[in-house]
C-alpha cells in the first residue's frame, strides 16, 4: 500500500498492526504530500526498510512478529541503517521510553496522540536528518558514515550500540568543540533522565571501544563541563 504526491514529498514506512490508526494517519499526511508505506508486523517491516530507502520510519511497539524494540534495535546494530524513528505506542512510563531510546528510536510519541503533533514531529527528524549534506565525519584516523553508521579506526571497523553511537555521532559533528554533560543526558534521555550517573557508564564503553584498542586517546574529558573528541590532548 503506498501513496505519493510530488518529487518532494517526504516518504514514511509505517509500521502499525491497527489498520484504523493507519488509515487515520494516511489520511492526514497525505495531505501533507508524504509518500506512505505500511506494514503490519515486525518481520515485514524489516524487510520492506531494508528494501526501500524511506525518509522517516514511524514504528509501533507493540507488533506481532517482532516487536518494535527489536526491530529498531536490529535496523541499527545488524542492518546499520540510520533512518529516523518515531516510536509510537501506549507505553507511557519512563522505562520503556528509555528503552526505546537505547534501542535506537530517535523521538517517541504516546498513544493517543494528535495527527498534527505527528506531522511536526516527523518534520523535525526529516529536517535534522537532511540538514547533513556531509555524511563522513572524519576526526584524525576516525570515521564515521552518518548513512551506514559504520564506524572505524585505522581501517578496523569498530562496533558501537545504538547509545555510543549516538554520543559518537554529536561528538565527532562538534569536534574539536566541547560538549556539555547536559546537552549528551539530553540526547540520550530527553527531558526524562535516569538517577545517578549514566552518562559516565556510556562513555566508559565508547571509550573502551574508540580508544582503549589503540595507541593514542581521542575522547577527552572536561573536568566538570563535558567532553571533546580530537587528536590534539
Amino acid at each position: 500500500m503506498a501513496h505519493g504526491l510530488g518529487s518532494a514529498s517526504i516518504r514514511a514506512l509505517i509500521v502499525e498492526d491497527n489498520r484504523d490508526i493507519c488509515e487515520n494517519i494516511a489520511a492526514y499526511l497525505e495531505k501533507h504530500s508524504y509518500i506512505l508505506d505500511f506494514a503490519y508486523d515486525g518481520i515485514s517491516a524489516m524487510h520492506i526498510a531494508l528494501t526501500n530507502p524511506f525518509d522517516v520510519i514511524v514504528l509501533d511497539l507493540m507488533l506481532p512478529g517482532m516487536d518494535g524494540l527489536s526491530f529498531c534495535q536490529k535496523l541499527r546494530t545488524d542492518a546499520f541503517v540510520a533512518t529516523p524513528v518515531l516510536m509510537l505506542t501506549a507505553r507511557d512510563t519512563l522505562d520503556d521510553k528509555l528503552k526505546g531510546f537505547e534501542a535506537g528510536a530517535d523521538d517517541y510519541l504516546v498513544k493517543p496522540f494528535a495527527l498534527q503533533e505527528l506531522h511536526a514531529r516527523l518534520q523535525a527528524l526529516y529536517k535534522r536528518s537532511h540538514g547533513k549534506t556531509d555524511n563522513l565525519l572524519t576526526v584524525g584516523e576516525l570515521t564515521l558514515n552518518r548513512s551506514t553508521l559504520q564506524v572505524h579506526r585505522a581501517g578496523r571497523r569498530v562496533d558501537l550500540n545504538p547509545a555510543c553511537m549516538k554520543l559518537l555521532q554529536r561528538l565527532m559533528e562538534e569536534a574539536p568543540s566541547v560538549v556539555a554533560r547536559d546537552t549528551l543526558e539530553t540526547l540520550l534521555w530527553a527531558d526524562e533522565r535516569p538517577d545517578g550517573d549514566a552518562l559516565r557508564s556510556h562513555m566508559y564503553k565508547l571509550r573502551q571501544a574508540i580508544d582503549r584498542p589503540f595507541d593514542s586517546p581521542l575522547i577527552h574529558t572536561v573536568h566538570r563541563i563535558g567532553y571533546r573528541i580530537s587528536e590534539d590532548e
